[in-house]
C-alpha cells in the first residue's frame, strides 16, 4: 500500500513541475509578444478605417519622397553634366541637350 502513495505524490511532483516550465514558457511567449507589439498589429488589421488611413498616408509619403529623390538626383545630375559642356566629344551632345530641353514649352 506505500508504494501506490509514493507514485501518485512523485507523478503529482512530477505534474507541478510541469505545470511550473509550462507556466515559465508561456510568460516567455507572452514577454515577446508583447515587445513584437502584436497587440497593435492586430488592432491595426481588425479596423479598416484604421487601415485604410494608415496605408493612404504611407503610400502619400512613399509619393512624395519619390518625386523629391527624383528631383534632387536628376538636379544634381543635371548640374554636374553642365560642368562638361567644354569637353570636346561629350560637351556637342550636352550642349544639344541642354538647347533641346530649352526650346520646350
Amino acid at each position: 500500500m506505500a508504494e501506490p502513495y509514493l507514485n501518485e505524490t512523485n507523478t503529482s511532483t512530477e505534474l507541478q513541475h510541469e505545470v511550473g516550465r509550462l507556466n515559465k514558457r508561456f510568460d516567455f511567449i507572452a514577454d515577446k509578444l508583447e515587445k513584437a507589439k502584436i497587440k497593435d498589429i492586430i488592432e491595426n488589421y481588425t479596423n479598416p478605417k484604421r487601415l485604410i488611413i494608415s496605408n493612404f498616408i504611407a503610400g502619400l509619403s512613399r509619393g512624395l519622397g519619390l518625386t523629391i529623390g527624383t528631383f534632387i538626383v536628376l538636379g544634381l545630375l543635371g548640374w554636374i553634366l553642365s560642368l562638361f559642356v567644354n569637353l570636346p566629344m561629350i560637351g556637342d551632345y550636352i550642349k544639344e541637350l541642354q538647347e533641346y530641353i530649352q526650346l520646350q514649352p
